[in-house]
């Protein structure tokens, strides 16, 4: 750990145990501040994605979500299991750019079975370059944020080595979090627009 990190003997015992127990399958990775991580697989674009986890109880309209400037700086959670099943169009584009930083699913990416789908939501979220993991007990993680607040995590897909998974532990115990950050700055127009 850096010397600008307050991690705990208990957060790194926690996340040294976690990594003990890496599951061969996983492809993903959900690396919390408590030293939590929760495996899954890995989707959308490769990387890592730092935000402050949060999440969403809708039952549609996920492309829309990720797009919402509301969710800057954010990694959504889905409560609903079947994320996808919409696939994604340019019609439901609603901002210049993806908002959210990653995404938590319960279950693997939905196949598309809507007449307007015209692109799976898996290769949206890789062109968007945003990073995203499935098969995450999201209902643990959903009591875990009400009990305890949000709290900051990144998702890795790719590169679940010791090092890319201790550099995310790291960026996620040290990252301030979103409190006094001015996000209206970074998700504001640059030009006006005219309605009629």
């Amino acid at each position: 750990m850096t010397a600008t990190n307050t991690v705990s003997a208990a957060q790194k015992t926690r996340f040294d145990n976690a990594l003990a127990a890496r599951p061969a399958q996983a492809t993903g990775a959900l690396v919390l501040s408590s030293g939590a991580v929760l495996w899954g697989l890995g989707l959308g674009a490769e990387g890592q994605s730092l935000g402050e986890v949060c999440f969403n109880t809708s039952m549609s309209g996920y492309q829309e979500i990720l797009m919402d400037p509301s969710y800057a700086g954010q990694i959504i959670t889905f409560t609903f299991p079947h994320i996808g099943n919409v696939g994604t169009n340019d019609e439901d584009v609603e901002a210049h750019q993806v908002f959210a930083r990653g995404c938590v699913l319960r279950c693997d990416i939905t196949q598309p079975s809507n007449f307007r789908a015209a692109q799976h939501l898996s290769d949206w979220l890789r062109a968007k370059g945003m990073t995203g993991i499935a098969g995450v007990d999201t209902r643990s993680l959903i009591r875990l944020i009400r009990d305890d607040g949000a709290p900051s995590g990144v998702v890795v897909n790719g590169d679940l080595s010791d090092g890319a998974l201790t550099l995310a532990f790291e960026q996620a115990s040290s990252w301030s979090g979103l409190s006094g950050l001015d996000l209206a700055k970074e998700v504001t127009t640059g030009q006006a627009y005219k309605w009629s």
